[in-house]
């Protein structure tokens, strides 16, 4: 059942093809971004993932290249090739890697889940959720084998290039985005070494539907570039409220490098990856950035939720003691950072930011109204192999048994559809076809009953689990 522009998928497994014709979706205007809206009537749940991702086949970036870069790109691609090859000997005896895609997933069987339309719709809406938020995913052009695809390129010194192969990720996912675009929010890539050309991207995006917003990269310390707190990102804020574009951050795009100490520095990675990205929050907030643009949203992505509450009690405490006292180095060293801000961390938060709780664990779920019910947005994380696909339907029960219908709602529909602009009556049609109903997901299912290849999904690992592991 298809519905004006988008692709869709019969019950028998059939593809239906894009309407080429249908216009691109308008952005929406801002207030709608910071208002509540309803859900319609229906008795499935509209389920959205704000958090997947894509990305091209490596070779197939370079229609998107200028032609100059083209005989450095078939250099870098074959470099790239050989490299992911090395990887992939590391890991030879350990059964997985970080090449697998998916639960189930091999990386040369599977590895079109990235970028296969027809595939990702018919794998993700026969898991039962029928909009997507598309991160990236593959290795744009020029990027170096280490460097993380969420973040600018601090680990090269060519930077014309890494830009140039940012904006080719670009391009290649408004034609993604375009194949598909009611399901589909795509996020564009800037890159903080150039201010005015990430001013002059947000505005090239928001113009041609990626309605994602902008993937905001990380500045460790070992980066050549300035702290997200430096004013002299100001124009990318102010361009991005303009444009009516959503900050994204998310884990793995702030973290310095670790080093070539394999294995260990793999483990230290995976110990640290949530903090390096969870700093960015305060960074903006002290530097006045929420309080300047009180329209933007700001989301924090597959960073856990746990860290929120405590978090915000430390920031609101360090906010009173730097603005009201009159002793003590908070208010000496931080005092006129905070003279300006009219609300605290906490008001702010509640306000205009967000965690996107990626396969939201059953022991957070009863943290999310300290959090925020509002402030929460659910996604699946397809297609990596710590996704809930294809066992979803199982998370979901296992999650939100328990929790209040409206509340079921808003994490999975409401909430991303405000901040991302999904059009919840067009999916109606899709969720009715594809997505569970409330009463599935509202019935308790035994931990017994969760498939083992499940478990390797953190929402259904086993010490992860509120209920007794059978």
């Amino acid at each position: 059942m298809g519905v004006g522009g988008l692709m869709s998928t019969e019950s028998n497994g059939k593809v239906l093809k894009a309407d080429t014709n249908a216009p691109a979706l308008h952005r929406q205007k801002t207030k709608d971004r910071n208002m509540t809206i309803d859900a319609p009537k229906t008795d499935h749940h509209i389920v959205i993932s704000a958090d997947s991702h894509c990305g091209a086949d490596l070779r197939d970036y370079k229609p998107y290249l200028e032609k100059k870069y083209h005989n450095d790109f078939e250099e870098w691609a074959d470099a790239s090739e050989e490299a992911a090859a090395k990887q992939e000997a590391l890991f030879s005896g350990a059964g997985r890697s970080p090449r697998n895609v998916g639960i189930d997933g091999d990386p040369e069987l599977d590895a079109d889940r990235n970028f296969s339309s027809e595939r990702r719709l018919q794998e993700q809406q026969e898991d039962g959720v029928v909009g997507f938020v598309l991160f990236p995913n593959t290795q744009p052009p020029f990027a170096p084998q280490a460097a993380t695809q969420f973040e600018a390129p601090p680990y090269s010194d060519n930077f014309e290039h890494r830009w140039a192969g940012l904006k080719a990720h670009n391009r290649w996912l408004k034609d993604f985005v375009d194949q598909s675009p009611t399901q589909r929010a795509g996020i564009a890539q800037i890159f903080l070494g150039d201010v005015q050309g990430s001013v002059e991207e947000i505005e090239w995006a928001a113009e041609n539907g990626l309605r994602g917003g902008i993937l905001v990269p990380g500045a460790p310390p070992d980066s050549p570039f300035e702290p997200l707190y430096s004013s002299s990102y100001e124009p990318i804020w102010a361009a991005a409220a303009a444009n009516n574009m959503t900050l994204n951050h998310h884990a793995g795009g702030a973290t310095p490098n670790f080093g070539n100490h394999f294995p260990s520095s793999l483990a230290v990675f995976m110990l640290e990856v949530s903090w390096w990205s969870q700093r960015a929050l305060w960074h903006l907030i002290f530097s006045g950035v929420f309080e300047r643009h009180p329209s933007l949203q700001w989301i924090n992505t597959e960073t856990g939720t746990a860290w929120v509450p405590d978090t915000l009690k430390k920031l609101d405490s360090f906010y009173h003691r730097m603005k009201y006292s009159k002793y003590g180095s908070e208010s000496i060293f931080g005092g006129m950072a905070v003279e300006h801000l009219s609300l605290t961390p906490s008001e702010y938060w509640k306000r205009q930011c967000h965690v996107g709780a990626s396969f939201l664990r059953p022991a957070e779920a009863p943290l999310c109204e300290s959090i925020g019910i509002d402030n929460i947005l659910w996604g699946s994380d397809y297609p990596h192999i710590e996704g809930s696909h294809p066992h979803t339907r199982e998370h979901l029960r296992l999650t939100f048994s328990d929790m209040p219908q409206d509340h079921i709602v808003k994490l999975l529909t409401t909430n991303v559809a405000r901040v991302y602009g999904f059009d919840l009556d067009a999916l109606k049609p899709l969720a009715e076809q594809f997505c569970p109903t409330k009463k599935e997901v509202s019935t308790y299912i035994p931990y017994s009953e969760i498939p083992e290849t499940a478990k390797g999904c953190p929402g259904m690992n086993p010490l992860n689990q509120i209920q007794e592991v059978a």
